[in-house]
């Protein structure tokens, strides 16, 4: 299989690659069982991924799919990383071989595994996610004769 330039750039020179201490936003995606394993480990500071690294186990579009990714995330807000898709990572590494394209999911899904777990302990208790329900107010009590 044949790989670009950019993509075994960012498979033998990884960018970002290892563990952050510090990280206030952690997400994994795919499985040791079946070869391909991304963690995602972001610093976010005012709504702002201002850090990112990786660590993954797996093949060369795994690897600089994560590479890329905490590339493209440094940077933006939080809505802006998690609106990031396999498409963005695909065209940072100016493409992938079709029967590869699928291993980009996996930094798409860390992205997302990490920041809904970060929004999750960051949202103030007093808001509800905008796709929740909102909070029935129990029946009032009879009035008592």
């Amino acid at each position: 299989m044949r790989y670009n330039d950019t993509v075994m750039d960012h498979f033998l020179n990884p960018r970002n690659a290892g563990p952050l201490p510090n990280a206030n936003a952690v997400g994994r995606a795919g499985s040791g069982d079946c070869g391909d394993l991304v963690e995602l480990s972001l610093r976010v500071e005012d709504d702002r991924v201002v850090e990112a690294r990786f660590r993954a186990f797996g093949c060369v579009a795994a690897i600089a799919g994560a590479s890329v990714t905490t590339e493209l995330v440094r940077g933006r807000t939080v809505a802006e990383a998690l609106a990031l898709t396999n498409t963005d990572v695909v065209h940072a590494l100016g493409g992938l071989p079709p029967r590869k394209v699928e291993c980009s999911i996996l930094a798409e899904e860390a992205i997302r595994a990490a920041l809904g777990a970060y929004l999750e302990r960051n949202r103030p208790a007093d808001r509800l996610p905008t796709d929740a329900p909102a909070a029935e107010n129990p029946p009032a009590a009879p009035d008592q004769p």
